[in-house]
């Protein structure tokens, strides 16, 4: 299946998870996540099911004055 990770096209297999996506990326914490807009707390990331032309958005904090 065909989705977006920050904007960029990636493919996952069919029943992929957020975590399955996160590992693509190879996301080091800390980060937020959210799917379609909606924030997909931590916990969720191994349960939560991926969908053909979902939107993952993985944002990191930025410091600095």
């Amino acid at each position: 299946m065909n989705i977006l990770i920050n904007d960029k096209p990636c493919t996952l297999p069919e029943g992929a998870l957020l975590a399955d996506a996160l590992a693509v990326l190879q996301a080091v914490p800390p980060f937020a996540v959210a799917v379609n807009r909606e924030f997909v707390p931590r916990s969720a990331y191994v349960t939560h099911p991926l969908h053909a032309d979902d939107r993952v958005e993985v944002i990191r904090p930025v410091t600095g004055g």
